[in-house]
Order: structure tokens, then C-alpha cells, then sequence
């Protein structure tokens, strides 16, 4: 078993809380999520017997979602959004930064696994564009000297 039988237990018990078992499958992926940090069809079928709801239906919701990373990633991901609002304001020059800055391209993470860089579509911060999502936070109206300060501070908590 790849979920611990604490995040079964959630997720059988949020099923409960809907009148409609599939319901719970987006709290069922933030939980398998948060545990294992991406998410596969190993997962998507432990999901699938905690719930009980088709593994088909796991894996469609899964897949939609660009925040649920489907392989292991570093311990920051790095969401550029690249959407029309952060492309006019220079999200593809801040994507090359990044990927110069961190020696890698979308996609791949970092040899040390601390940061993975992916490219996604709206982060719904169109008024502070260009900007990024890093795990849970946002960082807007980005340019290089922002992002360099904001890598530092992290590689200072790894």
C-alpha cells in the first residue's frame, strides 16, 4: 500500500460527507496528494477502493487537474503560469530564466531535487502578471531580481 491507512481513513469518511460518492474525489486526490506528493495509477487505484468509485473517474479527474503532479517532483514546484495575461507580461522570458537559473527545463527537476520546473496554463492571478506558484504560494509581478531573492530564501530553508 502506497496511502497510509490514516489518508484511507479520510478519504472513506469525506465519501460519507456527499450525498454523491464521487464528490470526494478532488479531496481524495489533495489527500493522496499531500501525502505522497504526486500521484500515478498506483495511487489513482488505492483512491479508487478507499472511496469506491471507478478508478476511470479517479484517473479522469487526476489528469484534468495541473495540480496534481503525475511523478515525483523536487521539494519546490515551480508553476510558471503562461496563460495569455503572464505570456504579455513576460512569462516565457521569466520560463527561460528559471531554466537558466536552475540548469534545467521544463519538466525536469533539479540534481539536488529541490526544484522542479513546470509550465501551466491560469493560476488566476492575471493583475499582478507575470507570476508563479511555488507548492502552496504565489509570487507576482515577478522579474529576474525577484526571482533570484525568492530562490535564495528557499535554498536557505532546504
Amino acid at each position: 500500500m502506497i496511502l497510509s491507512e490514516a489518508s484511507v481513513k479520510l478519504m472513506a469518511e469525506k465519501a460519507e460527507q456527499y450525498p454523491r460518492r464521487k464528490s470526494a474525489i478532488l479531496p481524495a486526490l489533495t489527500i493522496a496528494y499531500r501525502q505522497v506528493g504526486y500521484l500515478d495509477d498506483a495511487v489513482y487505484k488505492e483512491i479508487s477502493r478507499a472511496i469506491k468509485v471507478p478508478y476511470v473517474e479517479i484517473a479522469e479527474a487526476a489528469t484534468f487537474y495541473t495540480m496534481f503532479p503525475k511523478k515525483p517532483v523536487g521539494k519546490y514546484l515551480i508553476q510558471v503560469c503562461h496563460n495569455i495575461s503572464c505570456a504579455l507580461m513576460g512569462a516565457d522570458s521569466l520560463i527561460e530564466y528559471l531554466e537558466e537559473k536552475l540548469g534545467i527545463e521544463k519538466g525536469e527537476t533539479t540534481p539536488d531535487k529541490l526544484f522542479t520546473l513546470i509550465s501551466v496554463e491560469c493560476l488566476g492571478s492575471c493583475a499582478t502578471a507575470p507570476m508563479m506558484q511555488i507548492n502552496q504560494d504565489f509570487y507576482e509581478n515577478l522579474t529576474p531580481e525577484k526571482v533570484d531573492q525568492i530562490l535564495d530564501e528557499l535554498r536557505a530553508k532546504a
